[in-house]
């Protein structure tokens, strides 16, 4: 199963890569951090991210695969992460997603957090790599799915496609309730709103037939909404969770 946005380069799975020992977090503060962000920075990465609709005001270039190594060495540490965030650098803030104690995390952090989203990255990784393990995230999915602000609505459906995909003890009827908010929300043209709540849809739609067939049943009212973003939004979920391919995934599960 692919919990990946249309929009995201966030990476699904967490490493396995075991964490840096406390003796060697002990050494990280935000300073040394920061410098190591700047050293692992470049050009051509920025070049990259405005070409996928991410602009910021204070961002090094770090790639991926160079920020994951990055995260691993310095290890989960919840102080740090707040003083990373608190800096407003782009990548910092990818970081302390990367980095924080899901268990530290409290609704209001969360919500200070949010506020701060201004690029779907940031958004979307956030979502996926801590908020989605964090103790008010189904709460605050529904919460910020109603927003007002683009990319505080994104992450209450972002954080709606990431717990489809990762809480897997939640049972059917929760996922029902976010379907009635999806259909709800459809309307939305906003470019990164839209995609989000298809993303959300078709993630709940791959959980399993059950919910499959309840998603293709909620597309399809979806789909008569006089709305050009409600039926694309449908239109491609649809496609999807009809597929041959999703459809044999999901019978091999129900086996």
């Amino acid at each position: 199963m692919k919990v990946r946005s249309r929009s995201s380069s966030i990476p699904t799975k967490r490493s396995k890569a075991k964490f840096a020992p406390k003796n060697a977090r002990a050494q990280w503060n935000c300073a040394r951090a920061l410098r190591e962000l700047r050293a692992l920075g470049e050009q051509r990465n920025i070049d990259g991210m405005a070409r996928f609709g991410i602009h910021a005001k204070v961002v090094y270039g770090v790639a991926k695969p160079k920020m994951d190594e990055l995260a691993r060495r310095i290890g989960k540490n919840h102080d740090l992460a707040l003083e990373l965030w608190a800096t407003g650098v782009h990548d910092a803030r990818i970081l302390a997603g990367m980095i924080d104690e899901p268990g530290s995390v409290s609704a209001s952090q969360m919500e200070c957090w949010v506020r701060d989203f201004d690029n779907w990255d940031v958004c979307d990784g956030t979502c996926c790599h801590l908020f989605v393990f964090a103790a008010p995230a189904w709460a605050k999915a529904v919460e910020w799915s109603c927003r007002k602000k683009e990319f505080e609505k994104r992450a209450g459906f972002a954080l709606m496609a990431y717990l489809a995909y990762r809480d897997k003890s939640a049972p059917d009827a929760k996922y029902q309730r976010l379907l009635s908010i999806i259909r709800q929300e459809a309307h939305d043209e906003r470019n990164f709103v839209r995609k989000a709540v298809n993303w959300a849809l078709r993630q709940i739609g791959k959980r399993n037939l059950k919910l499959n067939r309840i998603a293709i049943q909620e597309a399809a009212r979806i789909c008569k909404i006089d709305s050009r973003a409600a039926r694309w939004i449908a239109g491609d979920a649809l496609r999807e969770l009809k597929s041959d391919a999703v459809q044999a995934r999901l019978r091999r599960k129900a086996a």
